[in-house]
Formats: structure tokens, C-alpha cells, sequence
């Protein structure tokens, strides 16, 4: 077969996912066609629905700005996280879990899965992240099974926090503007418009079938390798069909109402309170149990007054002003949080509040970017009505010089289990940490 003209790739774009067929080795690539208040109506009042928040930061913190170094519940938070000292008893600080990886700023896109992209293959469910394994099991149950939102700069090139099953990283959302138009405006409620998506959605569906089909007749004449690839992008098709199924079903149902005004889209560090806010009454009106958000390339720190640039200060070598200007930026992140974990603690749901009913997950997968380590990652959890209130020291030398080694996706597995999947394993996990249930 002739095989020397310049491989091309069909795309797909459905649903806000850009897709494309793979390269195959052993034919010609396939043609196609490439085409401030919260009153809010419709409340989340269940009181065993769990949520899950996992915000994660691109370039990690100065730890020892950062970190307490006392274990137990008689710690101190540094000057970086001074901010939470109102919410101690409310949350957990852990030190020295991490993955085991190696690569710096690439392998910080690891966080929230503890595996690496490149090692996914060889895990029995992939590189598939904390937040996407949660919404695999209420898919239909919200509008939004996750809500992912972060930027599309910075040195990756986009958010590299959310990964599914298949190997994919989930594009985010990248303005207050933006998200609070999928939660709230109702332009798609009129009986027009609603037809109108439903003729997107069919035309959607029928490009993905034809693609589909495609692929499907290659199965029986391509090798081996090449049949692996078209089984990882049949993967990929039932997950856009999948979230057309589910578009298509809740684009019959009203939006919710809120009080909230329109935001209009700012910079990320003026918009990230708006994130937070929007995420408060995202769980509240129960569009979504789950969410996350990196602080990532878009965090622009001259917004801060700060002189700079973010990636350039985290290199700081042990100079004064690089790591002052660091010490602001972590502050302003960190205070950020705590104001989120205040909203969600204010915000009443049944007889107990949101933070209650909610999981939040704050860290990096970078825990020095001045020398590019990912071990040791700064991590807190708040809310989830767990055990709070202590500083916990993880992988620590015993009196045999030897670590008991304890993953980070233990503790992942603790709060999957806490939200309601039925499951043994998370990534590299070995065990839950009941020392927090």
C-alpha cells in the first residue's frame, strides 16, 4: 500500500472536544469531513450527596513560607498561610505524600492522577484524574458531571490538570464569563432555541458516526499497534458520545436562577474570587458535585503589582526579592482559598452547610520549582466532615532508616471512597488513610 504521501488526521470537534483519528502505521490516514449573591432557585439540599473540589497551582509554593514544620494539631501556619488559621479545625495539612515521579514541570500534570501520561498505558485505568474517576459515577445524575476551569497559556500550553480514562486531557474553562453563562443564562431555554441544539446535537452524532464507522471497517486489515490506537480512540468516541447523550438531555431542563449578576472576564487574579463564587453556586444550585481549577499560565503577576514574571521568581535562587514576591503571590492564593472555604461554610444546606457536604483539595504537583522537584507536594483538605485539625508528616525516616512508604493516591482513594465510589485502587494507591475518616 502506498504509504508516502504526508499523513493528515480528521478532526472532530464535538461538544467542546477536538478530536482526530490516529496515525496509523501500516495505511493511509482515513479523509473526513472537519467541521456576590447567592440567593439561587433549585437548591442541592441532599444531605448524602458528597461534592469534590480539587484546585491545583501550577508552579507549586515556597515551602518553607508554606509549610507548618510542627506535626499534630499544635502547629503554626507560616506567613504564607496565615490566612487559615480560622479554619484549622476545618482542614487537614499533609506533608511528604507525592506519586514517586520525576520531570518537574512536566510531570506536574500527574497531580490529580499520580500517574504519568507516558506510564498511563501501562496502569489499568490509565492517567485518569481524582476528579473524572468521582464524575464517571454520576454521570446524568448533574447538568455538569465536572466542572474543569483553568487557563489555556502558560509554559504547558493549557491546563494539564484533568485527564480521562482514555488519555485526554479535558480542556478547560478559561473565564468568569464563560462559566457563568454554562450555569446560568437561558438563552437556550426558548422552544426555538432548544430545537435549535437538538439539530446541533443530531448533526454532532452523525459526524461521530461516520468517523466512527470508518475507523471501524480498518480494524480487520491494520497491525497490531495500529488496532491498540483505534481501540484507545473507540475510547475516546464513547466518551464525546457520552457527553452528547447527556448535552442532549439537559438542554431540555431550565437552568437554574441566581442573583448574581454577569461577570465580564478581567484577569485571572482579579477573576479568581468570581471562580470561587461561581463554584459556590454551581454546588449550590447542584449543577455539578464536582469541580476543579488550576491557577495556572493566565495568573499574570503584575496584576499583583509584582515585578516579574511567575515562572521566572519561582526560580528564585535563594534571592531575597524573588522569593518576597513569591511569599505575595503564595498569600494571595492561599487567601483566596481560605475566603472559599468561608463561603462554603457560610452557605447553608439542610441543617449543616456546604463545606460539610464538600471535599476541597488544594496543592501542587510541584512542591520546588526552583530546582524542578515534585516530591514532598504541599497539600491540604478542608470540609468533607473528616478528621481536621492536625498537621500530618507522611514518609518519614523510622527508627530501622527506613520510609513506610505512603502514595499520595491513598489519600485520593480515602476521598473517592468518602464520595461514594465503590472502589479498592487509585492510581499507585496501596491503601485509604483511615486515620482521617
Amino acid at each position: 500500500m502506498n504509504t508516502s504521501h504526508s499523513p493528515r488526521r480528521t478532526f472532530l470537534r464535538t461538544a467542546g472536544i477536538l478530536m482526530a483519528l490516529p496515525m496509523l502505521e501500516t495505511i493511509m490516514p482515513l479523509g473526513g469531513n472537519q467541521r456576590g449573591a447567592f440567593a439561587v432557585e433549585t437548591p442541592n439540599n441532599s444531605k448524602t450527596n458528597r461534592n469534590l473540589v480539587c484546585i491545583g497551582n501550577l508552579l507549586g509554593f515556597y515551602l518553607p513560607s508554606f509549610m507548618p514544620t510542627k506535626a499534630g494539631n499544635d502547629y503554626q501556619f507560616p506567613v504564607t498561610t496565615q490566612s487559615l488559621t480560622a479554619h484549622r479545625n476545618d482542614l487537614t495539612v499533609f506533608s511528604g505524600l507525592d506519586h514517586g515521579v520525576k520531570g518537574g514541570h512536566f510531570a506536574i500534570h500527574s497531580f490529580l492522577s499520580g500517574v504519568l501520561s507516558t506510564n498511563a498505558k501501562g496502569m489499568p485505568e490509565g492517567n485518569i484524574t481524582l476528579d473524572q474517576r468521582a464524575a464517571e459515577t454520576i454521570k446524568g445524575a448533574t447538568r455538569f458531571p465536572c466542572l474543569n476551569i483553568g487557563s489555556e497559556g502558560g509554559i504547558h500550553g493549557g491546563c494539564q490538570l484533568s485527564w480521562s480514562r482514555s488519555g485526554n486531557r479535558v480542556a478547560p474553562i478559561t473565564g468568569v464569563k464563560e462559566l457563568y453563562s454554562r450555569l446560568f443564562l437561558a438563552e437556550g431555554d426558548s422552544e426555538k432555541n432548544k430545537a435549535a441544539v437538538a439539530d446541533h446535537l443530531r448533526l454532532e452524532g452523525s459526524i461521530l458516526d461516520m468517523v466512527s464507522d470508518e475507523a471501524k471497517g480498518l480494524s480487520k486489515t491494520i497491525s497490531a499497534v495500529d488496532r491498540q490506537k483505534l481501540d484507545e480512540y473507540f475510547t475516546s468516541v464513547r466518551e464525546v458520545e457520552q457527553q452528547l447523550e447527556l448535552t442532549a438531555q439537559w438542554s431540555k431542563v431550565a437552568k437554574p436562577k441566581t442573583e448574581m449578576k454577569p461577570p465580564q472576564n478581567r484577569n485571572l487574579v482579579e477573576d479568581l474570587p468570581v471562580f470561587y463564587d461561581l463554584i459556590t453556586l454551581a454546588l449550590v444550585t447542584g449543577s455539578t458535585r464536582i469541580a476543579t481549577l488550576e491557577i495556572g499560565g493566565d495568573f499574570k503577576v503584575g496584576d499583583l503589582d509584582i515585578k516579574g514574571e511567575w515562572h521566572m521568581l519561582s526560580h528564585h535562587g535563594q534571592e531575597p526579592d524573588k522569593i518576597a514576591a513569591l511569599e505575595k503571590i503564595d498569600r494571595y492564593q492561599v487567601e483566596q482559598f481560605s475566603r472559599f472555604i468561608e463561603r462554603l461554610k457560610q452557605t447553608k444546606v439542610a441543617d449543616s452547610n456546604l463545606l460539610n457536604q464538600t471535599m476541597v483539595l488544594f496543592g501542587s504537583g510541584m512542591s520546588n520549582a526552583n530546582s524542578h522537584v515534585n516530591s514532598s507536594l504541599p497539600v491540604i483538605v478542608a470540609g468533607g466532615e473528616l478528621k481536621h485539625g492536625q498537621h500530618r508528616i507522611y514518609n518519614q525516616v523510622n527508627e530501622q532508616k527506613k520510609i513506610d512508604r505512603v502514595p499520595l493516591c491513598n489519600l485520593y482513594l480515602t476521598l473517592l471512597q468518602r464520595f461514594g465510589v465503590a472502589t479498592e485502587k487509585f492510581g499507585t494507591s496501596s491503601a485509604t488513610m483511615s486515620e482521617i475518616l
